[in-house]
């Protein structure tokens, strides 16, 4: 399996004491080279075994959070110098999904970049890339089961704390509601519990009241329709993804009147999850408050990053990287690269250094 860098000899020979203290010596390089750093190299790896097609999975395209991505993709592998094919759309189907990788396999690629739309399911797509050899990366959602050189995301239960956070300070009391995303992804049960429990443990005296929409915006607009005939009172949204919830809330609330400026009596307080350029232009217009910025940019050029490094036989341990972010181990004993995800509001909506404000 790609990541092992050393292998025991076939032969077994008695060590000398010359041969010991020449092997140990090789092994203090081999540990400063690939163990444990969390040192950024860049494309500079070298090619010794890590030459080969590398297959790129996207969960949809209905997102322009995920267009975007698919678009950092290609200019992302040319500067981390990775040969990477064209990108495949699973189209929001967890089977296809394993069908996808399993056809990638079958291409002959040598490393494999995969954003899983199911925590579960997807392990069977990692087994069968165990199976030949092939370093898997994942991006965005980290596996429940199966093996992963590393995944490239940001730290979800900060997301849904500070959303939590966020609405707190701007709604006293009252009812708020959080759009979720499809809870057979890891995603959507980190951010929506980590937003119910914040709210629990520090404004009590808010209401939550959850919307299961499964990263689907023509459910979230006809949950929320239905949701805001019984409650017309509610005072805040926290939408999970504002790559497809975003245009049915805004429209949604439009359509019943209750889409008021930021200031305005009656606003609804709206904080969201993505940084797309949509929602920032909605925060400029006073349309929502804030978002929290997932780095569609960092996703790519660091799932580029680490497929490279698996591929040439890199491993990583727990600490801080010279990226801004931190490698955290999980409980499945995978490592995670958790990348920085600021909180964007109109004091900084403008930012350039925010990749939502460098695409069309």
């Amino acid at each position: 399996m790609a990541g092992s860098s050393v292998r025991n000899s076939p032969r077994r020979m008695r060590s000398s004491r010359p041969a010991r203290a020449v092997a140990l010596a090789a092994c203090a390089a081999l540990a400063l080279t690939a163990c444990g750093s969390t040192k950024d190299t860049g494309g500079s790896g070298g090619k010794a075994g890590g030459e080969g097609k590398v297959g790129v999975i996207l969960p949809l395209l209905t997102s322009p959070f995920w267009q975007s991505y698919n678009d950092y993709v290609p200019k992302m592998a040319k500067s981390e110098d990775v040969d990477a094919l064209k990108t495949v759309n699973s189209n929001s189907d967890p089977s296809q999904q394993i069908t996808d990788i399993n056809n990638q396999l079958n291409q002959g690629v040598k490393g494999l970049v995969v954003a899983p739309l199911d925590s579960a399911a997807v392990s069977a797509g990692l087994d069968q890339a165990e199976r030949k050899g092939v370093p898997v990366v994942a991006v965005d959602v980290a596996p429940e089961k199966g093996k992963v050189a590393m995944v490239v995301r940001a730290n979800n239960v900060a997301y849904g704390q500070k959303a939590c956070d966020y609405l707190g300070k701007q709604v006293e009391s009252g009812k708020v509601v959080q759009i979720m995303g499809d809870l057979a992804s890891v995603n959507g049960r980190e951010r929506s519990k980590a937003f119910r429990d914040c709210v629990k443990d520090k404004y009590p005296e808010l209401k939550v009241l959850e919307i299961p929409a499964k990263w689907e915006s023509d459910t979230a607009a006809s949950k929320l329709d239905t949701l805001l005939n019984s409650h017309p009172d509610i005072k805040g949204i926290y939408m999970q993804a504002g790559g497809v919830y975003l245009a049915p809330t805004l429209q949604t609330l439009k359509s019943k009147g209750m889409l008021k400026k930021a200031g305005a009596k009656g606003h609804i307080s709206i904080v969201s999850n993505d940084g797309i350029p949509q929602e920032f232009d909605a925060i400029r217009k006073g349309q929502i408050d804030a978002t929290v910025s997932q780095p569609a940019d960092s996703y790519a050029k660091y799932g580029m990053y680490y497929i490279k490094a698996a591929m040439n036989g890199k491993k990583f341990k727990p600490g801080p990287t010279d990226h801004g972010s931190t490698i955290v181990k999980l409980p499945s004993g995978i490592l995670e690269d958790q990348l920085p995800a600021p909180l964007v509001t109109k004091e900084n909506v403008d930012d350039a250094e925010l990749w939502g404000n460098s695409v069309q």
